[in-house]
């Protein structure tokens, strides 16, 4: 009988053990997560999390002014892929507050990417708002917590230069190209 369980419990411990783990797409935008990345990633997790890239970390000429320092990430080859804003400055257990998104690799779930255009926004997900800014407009997604960035010179000239007026969705011209892509946390 002891035998029996014994052989029994190694079976299960071997069972269990060699259950595959779920593989995690490095280039996968979800709500919580940028690929490896996470709502709750310390800054001084970057280094192991891109250990096959380059992680460049500015620091700006004045500590004591606070300001966030924006951190660079690279491909080993120098194509850039992310810049990361942290919480808190110079600060090793800040999280991530906010990424904008450079490579047209990483794309979310409904496959939106930086090459995607405002047809595609409008139909994979529920457009939150749009604010309308000198140069550009940014289209909110809750969905996801991203923006969308598109130039003004994406949309019809009677909405380019009117800063009060109101842009819905259905007057942005569906070509129009994200020209930034950011998921804020």
């Amino acid at each position: 009988m002891k035998n029996t369980l014994l052989m029994a419990l190694i079976c299960a411990l071997i069972i269990t053990s060699c259950a595959k783990e779920k593989v995690v797409n490095p280039f996968t935008i979800t709500k919580n997560h940028i690929g490896l990345l996470t709502d709750s990633t310390q800054v001084k997790e970057l280094d192991a999390i891109f250990s096959n890239d380059s992680v460049v970390r500015y620091i700006a000429g004045d500590e004591f002014m606070g300001a966030v320092n924006s951190i660079e990430i690279f491909e080993k080859g120098g194509k850039k892929l992310l810049d990361l804003s942290p919480k808190e400055a110079l600060d090793s257990t800040s999280v991530i507050s906010s990424v904008n998104i450079i490579d047209s690799r990483y794309k979310t779930e409904k496959n939106i990417s930086t090459l995607s255009t405002f047809k595609d926004i409008k139909e994979a997900y529920k457009i939150s708002k749009i604010d309308n800014l000198i140069n550009v407009i940014v289209v909110s997604v809750n969905e996801i917590n991203a923006s969308f960035t598109i130039d003004k010179k994406e949309l019809p000239a009677s909405m380019r230069f009117d800063m009060d007026m109101t842009i819905d969705p259905i007057q942005v011209p569906e070509k129009a190209k994200i020209k930034y892509f950011m998921i804020h946390w």
